[in-house]
């Protein structure tokens, strides 16, 4: 006995079609190998990472079973609070100085895109980001030292009370290692705005001038609002790049004089592999991933499309 037409049509309804099947086939085939890589790189290692905070381990000999103990190490030793308050310091000079010249040479260059002015600055700022971190950082080494060209610079001009070796100094090592990250960050904040500021409508910039508007009330009430989520992509990378800066730290300073500019990343390193102190330094690297997650999350929450 055959089938209606009206009966064949409801099955089709009631059953999911080999499309279907096929379409989602497809897609995890192609989602799999990404799935596989990230589950190997990122998933496995932060389980065995978190596993490994929980112990007391040397990585060669036996591994006991320490409980929290490496976490109320961490949020409670003042040599750990201090080296990840310098990260949170970093934060500053890794943020605002980046983010703060890269809205003002944006907003100067905004009529000036397709210019030799405007392409002049974009590569001559973009550069720090395809030098690598280890040889900016030796060239910043010689620029700080005692003879190096700041000091030279500030003799030059009458200012031989301010030369000093920038990055042995107590007080002004990390700012030193702060203002070496701006640099480094300032391409590609820059260009970020840049890219972000040409999206702007320029006939709001033109019904602004012809309603009497000044260059800074621009900038408040169009370029900034404009770029909110450019700016909140900035701010997540810098961020993100100051707490778990290790680089330019390591070649510059290693963490001296002292711990005035060790780091989270830098102390992880120490630890796990100098003191053999594996569970410690797995417990410092939870609370570190966890400290970043908590700050990037107002910055995704401010970027958000408000409705």
């Amino acid at each position: 006995m055959t089938s209606t037409p009206v009966a064949q049509r409801q099955d089709q309804r009631l059953s999911p079609s080999r499309g279907s099947r096929k379409t989602r086939r497809g897609a995890w085939l192609f989602v799999a190998p990404a799935f596989i890589a990230y589950a190997a790189f990122v998933l496995v290692p932060l389980a065995m990472s978190l596993y490994y905070s929980f112990l007391r381990w040397d990585g060669i000999g036996e591994a006991r079973f320490h409980g929290i103990t490496n976490y109320v190490t961490v949020l409670t030793d003042p040599k750990l609070l201090q080296i990840i308050g310098n990260a949170f310091q970093l934060v500053a000079y890794f943020t605002i100085i980046p983010v703060a010249l890269g809205l003002a040479v944006a907003s100067v260059i905004r009529g000036h895109m397709a210019g030799p002015f405007g392409t002049a600055t974009r590569t001559i700022l973009f550069l720090p980001q395809v030098i690598p971190l280890v040889a900016a950082g030796i060239a910043w080494s010689w620029m700080f030292a005692s003879t190096g060209v700041v000091n030279q610079g500030l003799r030059a001009i009458g200012m031989s009370g301010w030369a000093r070796g920038w990055l042995g100094d107590f007080v002004w090592a990390l700012p030193a290692v702060g203002i070496i990250g701006a640099w480094v960050l300032l391409g590609l904040c820059t260009m970020l705005l840049v890219t972000g500021i040409t999206k702007i409508d320029p006939s709001l910039y033109e019904a602004a001038r012809l309603d009497g508007a000044r260059p800074w009330h621009e900038f408040r009430y169009i370029t900034l609002p404009g770029l909110r989520q450019e700016i909140a992509v900035c701010v997540t990378l810098t961020v993100i790049s100051a707490l778990a800066s290790f680089d330019i730290v390591y070649i510059a300073t290693q963490g001296g004089p002292g711990i005035t500019t060790t780091v989270p990343g830098l102390e992880i390193y120490r630890l796990a592999f100098a003191h053999r102190q594996v569970g410690l330094a797995s417990a410092l690297a939870i609370v570190l991933m966890v400290l970043v997650l908590i700050s990037i999350a107002p910055i995704q929450w401010f970027a958000r499309e408000k409705k």
